[in-house]
């Protein structure tokens, strides 16, 4: 695609920062999710923390040549659990969480040897255009539920069943989808290069209209911002480790087998959507990420990253479909642009007002976002397999599978491990790839 700014490119410092809080805003939901979804008290600002050092970590691996954000994995949202579970007795899960993170990056660092040793070349041919293409589609495609839940709210009855859609907040998503797309489509200069920013503060500011109405007349399914939060506003970080430490006698040999096993396997699963998701920023920048800096370097990045979002924040990082499609979307492969947001997540941590603002974003404005980016993530993967000859049965088996594995949420759990729709999609894809495949056959790898 045209980019407006190239991976090398630097903006101008008033527009760094304007670029890198839109990437910021991009990311954050899912950022602050986890920890939520986690409990146990775990922080939110820890984990924004969390995922601006490790987004560093992984610059600094990659030598500043891969355009991305890490952020909190959903992928390891089991195996949190089952480290707090784990330790429901001994109050020793803060520290089950950072080994953990350990025993998941040292995954990633192992697998990195072996490919700085052999090479990429099995990878692409295990993993060509035929079977990459609509696996980063299934990427976008399985968040596709997740956006549209978002974007059109039900309202709830005291049994919390839903009894009717909210128009208030369908009607706040569809502002901000159509404000993004506007900008997107026919702004000039800067509109064009901050549609979210717009769109989201388009929504923010009908949603505040809405829920203004609401208090007034009573009205809970209008009252869309929940100004509330600014009640408890979190100062200072909770991080992990500070907990960690305090219960650090508690950890048993038996503890940190079942950790090993909770997040070791999921390790390997994210390594192949780690695979999707660099080739397909690769299609978007034109630039071969696996090559240039090389994937043994965007695996030590992403996993050493992760250890170290992990020792702040508690959750394993991951690189973000989300930011992936923000520079799809708005053109700007800016690393510098990465930098600063990785600066920004950092110190807005520590900014409780800013930090609950951006938490008070209502979920139907961030849903009307996420229809654009998901929906980047799935084109960009379609677009990969613009060059394979799907008139060639084996070609056409080979993304059908892959399509309908994904889209039909196929998901398959062996004990404690889940393998989510876009790994068993994956993997799917790869064994008929290799049985429809003939030696010395190059059309299934076009």
């Amino acid at each position: 695609m045209n980019l407006i700014y190239g991976v090398k490119d630097k903006p101008k410092a008033g527009q760094i920062i304007v670029f890198a809080f839109q990437q910021l805003l991009a990311i954050l939901a899912a950022t602050i999710a986890v920890p939520s979804i986690i409990g146990n008290g775990m922080s939110q600002s820890a984990a924004l923390f969390g995922a601006g050092v490790g987004t560093l970590v992984y610059l600094l691996f990659t030598k500043f040549k891969s355009p991305v954000f890490l952020g909190s994995s959903f992928a390891f949202i089991g195996s949190m659990f089952a480290a707090f579970a784990g330790a429901a007795s001994t109050g020793a899960g803060y520290m089950g969480l950072i080994i953990g993170a350990v025993f998941a990056g040292l995954v990633y660092v192992v697998i990195a040897i072996i490919v700085k040793i052999a090479g990429v070349a099995w990878i692409n041919k295990l993993m060509p255009a035929v079977v990459i293409g609509p696996t980063v589609a299934i990427i976008g495609l399985s968040l596709a539920g997740n956006a549209i839940g978002d974007a059109v709210p039900k309202i709830l009855d005291a049994e919390g069943n839903a009894t009717g859609i909210n128009w208030a907040g369908f009607l706040c998503a569809l502002v901000t989808l159509f404000v993004v797309i506007l900008c997107s489509v026919y702004g000039k200069k800067t509109a064009k290069l901050i549609p979210f920013i717009i769109g989201i503060a388009a929504g923010y500011l009908v949603a505040t209209c809405f829920t203004l109405i609401g208090i007034k007349n009573g009205n809970e399914a209008l009252q869309l911002v929940d100004f509330s939060k600014f009640n408890n506003m979190q100062w200072i970080p909770d991080f992990t480790f500070i907990s960690a430490f305090k219960n650090i006698g508690e950890i048993t040999p038996s503890y940190v087998t079942t950790i090993a096993v909770a997040y070791i396997p999921v390790a390997f699963v994210v390594f192949a959507e780690h695979i999707a998701d660099h080739k397909n920023l690769s299609s978007i920048i034109g630039q071969e990420l696996l090559e240039d800096p090389g994937l043994h370097r965007t695996l030590l990045g992403d996993g050493i990253g992760s250890m170290v979002g992990a020792v702040f924040g508690g959750c394993p990082n991951t690189t973000y479909g989300e930011s992936v499609g923000c520079v799809a979307i708005t053109g700007n492969a800016s690393v510098v642009t990465i930098l600063a947001t990785a600066i920004l997540a950092i110190i807005a941590s520590f900014v409780a007002p800013f930090v609950t603002l951006l938490a008070t974003i209502p979920s139907c404005v961030m849903g009307g976002v996420c229809i654009t980016l998901y929906g980047f993530i799935a084109v960009s993967g379609l677009k990969m397999i613009q060059g394979v000859d799907l008139g060639d049965n084996r070609n056409l088996f080979v993304v059908a599978s892959i399509l309908i594995a994904g889209i039909g949420g196929m998901t398959l759990t062996i004990g404690k491990v889940t393998l989510t729709e876009v790994a068993c999609a994956l993997i799917l894809g790869i064994i008929v790839n290799l049985v429809v495949s003939k030696k010395g056959d190059t059309k299934t790898a076009a």
